[in-house]
């Protein structure tokens, strides 16, 4: 997951990444699966598609699956779980060689508050670019509103262990996602139609459907 081409910063956790993560990532990919269902015959992009588990069950539901991701670690994973299933890229999302409209959904999940806002937005631009016209991203990732007490309090300390678990720049570029209102800004600042949106982890997380205008 994440951006950088330079250094790979799961180098030394992607084989116990599914480990530790899958538990608290296994009812965010479900949510997903249900704002947006998916169709067979689907052509579905998975930006930073890590270990390749949402590429995975996509795959199962009859789709065609690709993914992109930094990390070649992380990749190779993937590449150990799917096998020929999916189309797996090492490359970097804010320079996509996909042709321009080429999926009819791209995901991106926590992966987007992984980056600086530069290249965040350059990431947004491309997930656009590849979509389809009548195409859609499903975006989940951090959600800067009201936290529920007491489940809320307790995820967000969990979330900002794992983030600060990460490294410093991780940890800098979640907080300044955060600090930039999270999705709603990012969406804010792009031509993209929100079509449903779901709180989800008692406040800490959304899960935004989206359409070009």
């Amino acid at each position: 997951m994440g951006d950088t081409m330079n250094t790979d910063p799961y180098a030394n956790s992607a084989k116990k990444y599914d480990i530790f993560i899958e538990r608290f990532a296994t009812s965010l990919r479900q949510i997903g699966m249900q704002v947006y269902p998916p169709r067979e015959g689907m052509l579905v992009l998975d930006v930073g598609c890590g270990t390749g588990t949402n590429l995975n069950l996509y795959h199962k539901a009859g789709c065609k699956v690709f993914g992109i991701d930094a990390s070649p670690a992380m990749l190779e994973e993937a590449k150990n779980k799917l096998g020929n299933q999916a189309e797996l890229r090492l490359g970097s999302a804010s320079e996509m060689c996909y042709p321009d409209e080429s999926f009819d959904l791209v995901i991106g999940m926590l992966t987007l508050h992984e980056m600086c806002r530069d290249i965040r937005l350059q990431v947004m631009n491309e997930m656009v670019r590849v979509l389809k016209r009548e195409g859609r991203i499903l975006l989940i990732d951090y959600h800067p509103g009201s936290i529920r007490f007491p489940k809320g309090w307790i995820y967000k300390a969990l979330i900002y262990f794992i983030e600060i678990a990460a490294g410093r720049e991780h940890f800098r570029n979640f907080r300044d996602f955060l600090a930039n209102n999270g999705m709603p800004g990012l969406i804010k600042s792009l031509k993209l139609t929100i079509k449903k949106t779901e709180i989800i982890g008692e406040g800490n997380l959304g899960a935004y459907l989206l359409c070009s205008e």
